[in-house]
């Protein structure tokens, strides 16, 4: 683990230091014969299953233009409430809603101990809104982006100081649709080598810098669930509470359902309990200030 300011934790020893199908994701990924030279052939082998991964095919919003703004956000993506795009009513006619896209990273590595971990943040506790929420580094696609891998590898620059040229950028996941409609993609990506990553964190957005053992999200171990209700159908928001060192966090909504189906993907198997997807009917119209609860 690393945490930033406190203690040097597992990731700072050997340095100093966002349900169900969707469409092909929009990213330029690196070959096997990229310039990602170095770590462990575990690794090599999970950049390789991953590149392989496509997400079902479904409707896409490739390019489209905001109908909502999230002005408490900031552009970031936190945890909130949110669903595969799929599985949402939204989807199902583009022409009604064009949500706003977010990419965030899910990057891992592998632990001292030969498992594989995610890098998280921890929102400053000096924000006005979602303080000190957990969230993966990530945020709004910017005009510049060529693609959501850019998007997510220089939010978590921005956020972390993680340097783009670590990342091996491998593959992402179906869309999320987060509590305010945006669009976020996950992008997977692949850090070889963590002894040259010493985490910086931008002191007015991210407090604390972590790790978690990714296949925490697959098991029904210090978890638990609430049941929310939209437009008549009823859904699991999930709820991970993870200790380290002296610091214990609350990953859960977007960001705990996002690594579920990360984990799922990287482990090739679902998780140990039930996610509850919500089975939706289309309305006959998606109003703009329409939202989660």
């Amino acid at each position: 683990m690393f945490l930033l300011y406190r203690r040097l934790p597992s990731f700072a020893r050997t340095t100093t230091t966002l349900l169900c199908k969707s469409m092909e994701p929009a990213i330029t990924t690196t070959t096997a014969t990229s310039s990602f030279g170095g770590g462990s052939s575990r690794l090599a082998a999970l950049a390789q299953q991953l590149r392989q991964y496509k997400p079902p095919p479904s409707s896409s919003f490739d390019d489209a233009e905001e109908t909502q703004t999230d002005q408490e956000t900031a552009g970031k993506v936190v945890s909130q409430v949110g669903f595969q795009e799929s599985i949402a009513p939204v989807s199902k006619d583009p022409e009604r809603f064009k949500p706003k896209r977010a990419a965030v990273l899910i990057c891992i590595f592998e632990g001292d101990d030969g498992d594989l971990r995610v890098i998280l943040t921890k929102r400053s506790s000096k924000l006005s809104t979602h303080s000190g929420e957990v969230s993966l580094p990530g945020g709004k696609a910017e005009e510049d982006d060529k693609d959501d891998g850019m998007t997510a590898t220089r939010e978590a620059e921005e956020e972390i100081g993680l340097d783009p040229s670590l990342v091996d950028v491998v593959t992402s996941l179906e869309p999320f649709l987060s509590k305010h409609l945006l669009r976020v993609i996950p992008v997977i990506g692949i850090l070889r080598d963590k002894t040259k990553f010493n985490p910086t964190p931008n002191p007015g957005e991210v407090e604390d810098v972590f790790d978690a053992p990714l296949e925490m999200f697959l098991k029904d171990e210090n978890r638990r669930s609430e049941e929310r209700e939209w437009m008549g159908e009823k859904y699991l928001i999930h709820y991970f509470d993870y200790r380290t060192g002296d610091k214990d966090y609350m990953i859960w909504g977007l960001t705990a359902g996002i690594l579920i189906r990360a984990a799922s993907v990287t482990y090739e198997r679902p998780p140990a309990f039930i996610e509850q997807c919500p089975k939706f009917k289309y309305p006959k119209m998606v109003e703009k200030h329409t939202c989660m609860p």
